[in-house]
């Protein structure tokens, strides 16, 4: 049963992602410190040279929203500790470093003002924090330091700190549209983080709070912890059938994928996906029921890489044409065409035609349920018939376009009207 707090979630389809913390500076991804084994003193400088002079959070925004974005997900403290808003139980916090003010209070206030709905990223990973522990960890920094053997923290304690962050980021900054936390492992999972007590403190701060499914619980069980969540987020991969839970019934579900191959900002990593890949990849999302979480790593001054802002602009052109075969869109319970893919709302089905492939168009099964077939990214007939050659298919309807090539190379869109 679809939760009423749910359906923007599900009708938005296309959000965007931002990874921003410290590790702008090293600029080799936001693993950085535990990749390289970074300690402490070594990563200090980061903190103390911190200074994003150019953080505009209104231009963001706005790259965002043409982009045909609907909402967004910033980290507020990534697994490196460090905060980008002003909380009182920590010192690790952006306000201490030349920037000297609350970025994520601006981010707020930023993408609110252009419409888009607003969440946060909290890591429940803290490789700077006394009480987290090192000692048996496989993926701490610091784990194969010899001084931190023997450390194996304070977990309970921990656990209250994360409760008490997250209690300020959903007290301080308004309504608050979603909590993204991440995330869980080996031991480190489900009440270790004491995630009962933290999903009934964010319930209770932020009725209508969306939570994704990383502390630690099983959100395609038949009856799910409370804090499985309320959707399922495949990481760089799209599911191939979409997202199931154990009684086969379809979940809300978010693949989150890179630009390039970091989330944070990386500066040699120029691997940057193409615009027609992302509008695909999106489709793909759409078609099966789930959205897109596009990420962008924005560099140590503050500023969205520009091939960042030309590859989102490029989509967002394609999106203001045919964002109707996107949003409020899903799964339209049929086989998966050879030339494409379907994605469907009342009373539309859309046609993704991918591959234009020779001679006419076969809608498998679509013979006398369509009214008229138009192009959507400019709503122009696109002719229904029945060529000579069809006789054999009397079942199937079928499109023809004029020309040997498709209209639009990285996906034609046609709106098929049902009767």
């Amino acid at each position: 049963m679809e939760k009423e707090y749910m359906k923007w979630f599900l009708d938005a389809r296309f959000g965007m992602f931002i990874h921003w913390g410290l590790y702008a500076i090293p600029a080799r991804g936001e693993w950085v410190k535990q990749q390289e084994s970074i300690p402490e003193a070594a990563y200090q400088p980061f903190f103390e040279t911190f200074n994003p002079v150019n953080y505009d959070p209104h231009a963001w925004a706005r790259v965002a929203k043409s982009a045909g974005m609907k909402y967004v997900v910033m980290t507020s403290k990534h697994h490196d500790g460090f905060c980008l808003f002003d909380s009182k139980y920590t010192d690790y916090k952006a306000t201490n470093t030349p920037a000297g003010r609350d970025l994520v209070k601006e981010y707020v206030e930023a993408f609110r003002a252009e419409g888009l709905k607003v969440g946060f990223y909290y890591s429940l990973l803290d490789w700077h924090h006394p009480d987290y522990p090192v000692a048996g960890d496989r993926i701490h920094p610091f784990r194969n330091f010899p001084e931190y053997k023997d450390h194996t923290g304070n977990l309970p304690r921990y656990a209250d700190y994360v409760r008490n962050q997250v209690e300020e980021l959903l007290t301080n900054y308004g309504k608050i549209d979603i909590i993204w936390f991440d995330f869980s492992y080996d031991e480190m999972r489900g009440e270790a983080w004491k995630a009962s007590e933290l999903v009934r403190m964010v319930r209770t701060l932020q009725p209508e709070i969306i939570i994704d499914n990383r502390l630690g619980g099983n959100i395609k069980a038949r009856e799910p912890e409370i804090y499985a969540g309320d959707f399922a987020s495949p990481e760089q991969i799209i599911p191939a059938e979409g997202v199931t839970n154990e009684a086969g019934e379809p979940i809300p579900w978010e693949a989150c994928i890179t630009l390039n191959d970091h989330w944070g900002y990386a500066a040699w990593d120029k691997n940057w996906k193409p615009a027609k890949t992302v509008v695909r990849a999106l489709v793909e999302c759409v078609s099966k029921g789930g959205n897109l979480l596009l990420n962008v790593g924005p560099t140590a001054k503050g500023e969205i890489p520009p091939e960042c802002v030309e590859i989102l602009g490029q989509v967002g052109g394609w999106m203001r044409r045919n964002g109707e075969s996107i949003y409020g869109c899903g799964n339209a319970r049929l086989e998966k065409p050879e030339w494409g893919r379907w994605t469907s709302k009342a009373g539309h089905l859309y046609a993704h035609v991918l591959d234009r492939g020779i001679g006419p168009v076969n809608l498998r099964g679509m013979e006398g349920k369509v009214a008229y077939a138009r192009l959507l990214a400019d709503g122009s007939e696109i002719r229904l018939d029945r060529p000579w050659n069809a006789a054999e298919y009397p079942d199937d309807a079928f499109v023809s376009f004029p020309t040997a090539t498709l209209p639009d190379d990285w996906d034609t869109v046609l709106d098929l009207v049902m009767k």
